[in-house]
């Protein structure tokens, strides 16, 4: 199956600002792009693009001053499975894990695991190591969170998730993938498109979604505890350690955004 993807944006600047993008399918599905999701600006400028510290691909533009759009739209090939499910993976000891790995051990600026350390082991510290620890995490966070969107705000923690048990996607993810680093769990946190394919309606509104993945014997899975159940028509944009790295898009200057849409549907 092909699934299109997209977005547009469009914002306005009262000077000249350097804006860095985290937009394009990530380089891991470079094998399924049908077609390339290439970032235009209107007004044309100059872009520029670099792959970070953790193999996503950026762009770099400075916008001029005045209203800007800035979108792009592509198609990828799905198989149409729904994420993979592995019960009986394993949960790697630390002095097993590779170098790569071992930094998504560690605190980050969303995801205090030393704030979290003590109730995450109170709370998982009795279940199956592996897969099920794992679930029991995104379990126990799928149901303290309500999904609220009037709770959103992008300086919200891990921890501050976990007090206020309100948030959207990210909230869910960061507050799972602290939970797992404290079980001694890699986790590492993901966002792109989530379609609504095999999904019964209503449909929400769509956004870039946010979701995470752990390693567990030897390599990374998805798990997505705001939906809590295996999703069809998953696009990868980016990974990183939590929001922090990989925020769709950094504006070094004051600016007004005034339209923000995102689609993902199949493509018949």
């Amino acid at each position: 199956m092909h699934i299109g993807v997209g977005y547009e944006l469009v914002y306005h600047f009262p000077q000249p600002t350097p804006v860095l993008l985290m937009l394009n399918v990530h380089h891991s599905r470079a094998a399924d792009i049908v077609v390339p999701d290439i970032m235009t600006v209107t007004p044309p400028v100059p872009i520029t693009a670099y792959h970070d510290g953790f193999g996503n691909w950026c762009s770099r533009l400075v916008a001029p001053a005045g209203q800007v759009r800035i979108a792009g739209a592509g198609t990828v090939a799905d198989s149409g499975a729904p994420d993979i499910v592995v019960p009986g993976a394993w949960q790697d000891d630390i002095g097993d894990l590779p170098d790569d790995v071992l930094v998504y051990l560690l605190g980050s600026r969303y995801c205090e695991t030393d704030e979290l350390s003590d109730t995450a082991w109170r709370l998982f510290g009795n279940t199956p190591r592996g897969w099920a620890r794992v679930q029991a995490v995104c379990d126990f966070v799928h149901n303290h969170i309500t999904f609220d969107h009037a709770h959103a705000r992008p300086t919200k923690t891990a921890l501050q998730a976990f007090q206020e048990g309100k948030g959207v996607c990210r909230d869910f993810a960061h507050l799972a993938v602290a939970f797992c680093r404290c079980l001694n769990i890699p986790a590492r946190y993901c966002t792109g498109y989530l379609s609504d394919l095999g999904e019964a309606p209503p449909y929400s509104a769509m956004d870039f979604a946010g979701w995470f993945e752990a390693w567990l014997g030897g390599q990374w899975y998805t798990f997505d505890p705001r939906n809590n159940t295996p999703r069809r028509g998953r696009v990868l944009i980016g990974r990183g350690r939590d929001a922090t790295d990989v925020a769709i898009t950094n504006t070094f200057g004051p600016n007004t955004l005034l339209k923000f849409t995102v689609w993902t549907d199949e493509v018949v």
